[in-house]
């Protein structure tokens, strides 16, 4: 672990879930570099009040001193990651084709392919965010642009600008759903007048997608304040900023289209409609532990069961 490859976190909710649960046969290190917070959720088996860059660079020559691993650490590491492999056979992400609509988990995966795992991808937040998660391949550190569990709308557009700046000659990507796009309009000003190269992909499913999510899961499908009613027309917006760009909705045009985007030399924006209702798998609902995980949507209950 180097500490400019890995951000901090928070010690939250957002990363125990339910507090008692959370890794109970854990040592915990909990290094923050605000004094008030260790110890608030979590008591630390070993608190560390600094900051983080110091901490882990110290902690890692640390570890980098004591050598590999070996005999019943080497052993039960191996398990683990054997364990971790069974999961993955078990429980794999889907990567759905549709004939007649563009599920949001073949637009990730036509995304994948032209990367390679060697593209610069930066997302907003929202379901978009944890597919791109789950079905991008990076093969080095610093390609995935994200900010996590902070949930800041609007970051996908200017910080793949900010990663096209610094690497001129990388294939960029800002995959960003459509509400936090329309919270960053204003920026495709400054990348049409720079003309960075960026491919803003919009997985556009007419709604705040994860809101909806949570509503139709946990609140009976009581929708409230997450449909996107108007969506401005992709080609016309791009070209009133100086370049080029198209919707696609046909699942048989998507692969054309993506690789039009890439092509062309200056910025696009392509808006891809995909199925309005698809659920990201897995989920963690509001106060569970992370073993209590939903892996994928609840099974039918039939009317007459129902009625009884």
């Amino acid at each position: 672990m180097r500490p400019a490859d890995r951000p901090g976190v928070r010690f939250d909710d957002r990363v125990t879930g339910r507090l008692a649960a959370f890794a109970p046969h854990a040592k915990v290190i909990h290094v923050d570099i605000d004094p008030a917070e260790v110890g608030k959720n979590r008591a630390p088996d070993v608190p560390i009040v600094g900051d983080v860059k110091r901490v882990l660079a110290k902690l890692n020559k640390r570890v980098e001193d004591s050598g590999p691993p070996s005999g019943e650490i080497a052993a039960a590491r191996e398990a683990w990651r054997s364990r971790i492999r069974a999961w993955s056979e078990e429980h794999p992400f889907s990567r759905e084709v549709s004939e007649t609509d563009i599920k949001p988990q073949h637009l990730m995966t036509e995304i994948d392919r032209i990367s390679g795992g060697q593209a610069i991808v930066a997302s907003d937040v929202g379901q978009h965010q944890m597919w791109a998660a789950q079905l991008l391949r990076f093969n080095r550190p610093r390609l995935w642009l994200t900010s996590g569990g902070l949930g800041s709308m609007g970051f996908g557009v200017p910080s793949a600008m900010g990663a096209q700046l610094a690497f001129p000659d990388k294939l960029v990507f800002a995959v960003v759903g459509d509400g936090g796009f329309q919270m960053s309009l204003p920026e495709l000003s400054t990348l049409g007048g720079c003309n960075l190269p960026v491919k803003v992909v919009v997985m556009n499913n007419g709604h705040l997608g994860m809101v909806r999510q949570w509503q139709t899961l946990f609140c009976n499908n009581r929708l409230s304040a997450v449909q996107l009613e108007c969506f401005p027309d992709a080609e016309k917006l791009a070209a009133a900023y100086g370049f080029k760009g198209r919707t696609v909705a046909n699942p048989r045009e998507l692969r054309s289209a993506l690789e039009a985007a890439v092509a062309e030399p200056g910025p696009y924006l392509l808006n891809v409609m995909v199925t309005p209702f698809e659920c990201v798998y897995p989920m963690v609902p509001a106060g569970n532990a992370i073993d209590e995980m939903v892996l994928g949507p609840p099974e039918p209950v039939a009317v007459e069961a129902a009625a009884q």
